[in-house]
């Protein structure tokens, strides 16, 4: 289809992202855009994922469609556990492979939306692309088979797709104990892809997204940094909310420092005593929402220092569980994120203004951060290159940093400005 006739006739696009909220939201964000301008959108989920996302806009809901593929049973998998952050510890493995036995009700409902309905034989294709991420190698495989173009969605950084790059010809290796490697499913998933979409803009990266495509050897295309919505606090129980803002109201402006690691970054009981006591030695004001590590011997009385609940009361509120994140984000009495530099939440943060405290744990998190660094919008807290930890008193430091020195000034303002980049629309567009 060429460029004129794609502006003026509505397209059928299929998304199907990876069972993980850091690509259901951008998921729902990108269709949304997509709904915006008039294209029709089939959103493939399981039933509880598809039940935990915010509502759409009333406006573009009729071209929204959410298609709930159950997730098969598995042994050893809880009933219910549809997302990553569901799977108990060293379930992984087992959510990835009730994951994959989703391939055949993929495969069906691409059967169904192309039907032959006119009886003339001609296979009147009903869905013009699918869009996949680069776990369901199987789902690109069922659009090219079915000869339907097919887009590999990368939600992560421009620098982290220039990072783990796979350039053309470079075979890897499969994993048989445990099905194809994450590097394989990528491979087999790019191979059957006409085009990449890149989570970004050239605003943003400049440097290394102009890179990709001479890496990857096919069209990448930047389709906006798709912050969320406003609107709406993504999935997770809000019992909590009320309690939480509450709190935040009686805090002086920009004096408090939000922590939260995301619902899957492994941290260990050492590691978030470290962090516990880092935030008690700087002095400031912190809301901390915290997960429990996932350690099922683990009680949940002990996560936390001995008395430093008590130590910290009335500057410093930890919210076990799940928070608001774009609420308390917007809140006004907040000034820094403490965050593991996922790229939703980097994004969700520079959406706000506030510059990063910034304690990365896997690969593309610290990718993510080193940006942030390149940028100024915020500080690392030090790792030993030994091992890898951190402790108590680089917490402190890089809080202190942020909020207190001289230079956090500095970092507070370069978050400003990409806050005005990050809610630029025509940036995404």
């Amino acid at each position: 289809m060429d460029a004129a006739s794609a502006d003026s006739s509505p397209l059928h696009i299929v998304i199907f992202p990876w069972l993980a909220f850091g690509h259901l939201l951008p998921g729902l964000e990108l269709a949304e855009r997509l709904a915006a301008r008039g294209h029709r959108v089939s959103f493939i989920s399981t039933p509880r994922n598809i039940s935990r996302l915010r509502p759409v806009p009333p406006l573009l809901a009729p071209l929204i469609d959410f298609v709930a593929l159950p997730l098969p049973r598995v042994d050893g998998l809880p009933d219910g556990a549809e997302a990553t952050s569901d799977a108990p510890p060293g379930k992984a493995e087992l959510h990835l492979k009730a994951f994959d036995a989703l391939a055949a009700p993929f495969s069906a409902f691409l059967d169904a939306a192309c039907a032959d309905v006119d009886g003339k034989g001609e296979g009147n294709n009903k869905v013009d692309w699918v869009i996949v991420d680069s776990f369901q190698y199987w789902a690109a495989a069922a659009a090219h088979d079915r000869r339907i173009p097919c887009v590999l969605n990368m939600t992560y950084s421009a620098a982290t797709s220039e990072h783990y790059g796979v350039p053309r010809g470079v075979s890897k290796k499969v994993d048989h104990d445990l099905g194809p490697s994450i590097v394989r499913r990528f491979v087999l998933t790019f191979e059957k892809c006409k085009l990449l979409a890149q989570r970004t803009c050239f605003e943003l990266e400049p440097d290394s997204l102009p890179l990709l495509s001479n890496i990857f050897g096919k069209p990448v295309i930047p389709v906006g940094l798709l912050p969320p919505s406003p609107a709406g606090d993504g999935h997770g129980k809000k019992r909590d909310s009320a309690t939480l803002l509450s709190w935040l109201d009686k805090q002086a402006p920009k004096s408090v420092v939000y922590v939260a690691f995301g619902s899957e970054a492994p941290l260990t009981v050492e590691q978030l005593h470290e962090i516990a006591l880092g935030l008690e030695l700087a002095g400031t004001s912190f809301l901390w929402a915290l997960r429990k590590p996932r350690d099922e011997g683990i009680q949940e009385k002990a996560v936390l220092p001995s008395g430093f609940e008590e130590r910290t009361r009335g500057r410093g509120l930890v919210a076990m569980g799940w928070a608001p994140q774009l609420s308390v984000l917007a809140h006004g009495s907040v000034g820094a994120f403490m965050t593991h530099c996922g790229w939703s939440s980097t994004i969700e943060g520079l959406l706000f203004g506030h510059p990063l405290i910034m304690l990365p744990f896997l690969g593309e998190q610290g990718i993510n951060a080193r940006l942030m660094e390149k940028k100024q919008v915020g500080a690392m807290v030090p790792r030993r290159e030994a091992d890898g930890s951190f402790d108590r008193d680089g917490v402190a430091g890089a809080v202190r940093r942020v909020m207190y020195e001289e230079g956090g000034r500095v970092l507070q303002a370069n978050a400003k400005t990409l806050q005005e980049l990050v809610m630029d629309k025509g940036c995404h567009d």
